[in-house]
């Protein structure tokens, strides 16, 4: 049996056509039980099965500030102790599988229920001014990612927009050649920033089942100055990044893992 093709008709077929109330409502019901004291007991197993470098782990800390991580949720939402050291003015703005890239123009629209929608659709209406030749990027962040998302250049936050959608599964192996489907789809926080040479940046943050949140930090708001690699929030379980960029990337291919303040 093919559990891909089984997994991508649940997904498409069956959660994927219930509404998108239902679909939050299980969500978030889900989500909370990571919340719980008790959630805290799987965290162990979970790193033993997901974790080959024994050291990975030793960077973070508790997102709640106490000495060990106090639920699942407290684990996932981990915080650098320190934040590593960028040698470059541009940076990849989380971790996570590279899982989609290629210049804006060069990639295939995507049937979306129907609805035929171009790569540009998951900006919302910033979309429309997305140049063709930008370059575009899908990071997906598996749960054993760091899920904090940090900003790629030293910029302005010019919009930020919120779009209301689905919450089908993200992950990008079970949609073949459309690995972008589920953000064309899902409910995903746009951010637009402009570097110090006004060039314009994209960002699409976005939501998947057990997502119980798109968190933005409090200083993230129309005008910030936000330097580079600054934190701009955060997931509550489950997530992908995309970024429509002014410049390519240098060194990183798709089905590559990027690392939150690796060369962009």
């Amino acid at each position: 049996m093919d559990y891909n093709l089984v997994y991508r008709y649940f997904s498409l077929n069956i959660w994927g056509n219930l509404p998108s109330q239902f679909q939050r409502f299980i969500s978030k019901v889900y989500a909370n039980l990571y919340n719980k004291h008790f959630s805290k007991y799987i965290i162990k197993p979970y790193c033993k099965f997901n974790y080959t470098d024994p050291h990975y782990l030793d960077q973070f800390r508790s997102a709640s500030g106490s000495n060990n991580y106090s639920s699942f949720q407290d684990f996932f939402t981990r915080v650098y102790k320190t934040l590593p050291v960028f040698s470059s003015d541009f940076i990849w703005p989380c971790e996570g599988l590279l899982c989609d890239y290629g210049k804006v123009i060069d990639l295939p629209a995507i049937n979306v229920k129907g609805d035929v929608r171009t790569i540009k659709t998951i900006f919302g209406a910033m979309g429309n001014e997305i140049d063709d030749g930008y370059y575009f990027s899908n990071v997906f962040l598996h749960n054993n990612n760091y899920h904090r998302i940090h900003s790629p250049v030293a910029a302005t936050v010019i919009e930020i927009k919120h779009i209301h959608g689905d919450l089908v599964l993200l992950r990008p192996w079970l949609y073949k050649n459309d690995p972008s489907l589920p953000a064309l789809r899902n409910e995903r926080v746009n951010i637009k920033l402009k570097d110090n040479t006004g060039r314009l940046w994209y960002l699409s943050i976005v939501g998947g089942p057990a997502v119980g949140t798109i968190v933005l930090n409090a200083d993230t708001i129309i005008g910030s100055q936000l330097m580079l690699g600054q934190e701009i929030g955060k997931f509550l379980l489950g997530s992908t990044c995309c970024i429509a960029a002014p410049i390519p990337s240098q060194k990183v291919l798709t089905g590559q893992q990027v690392l939150m303040g690796q060369d962009y």
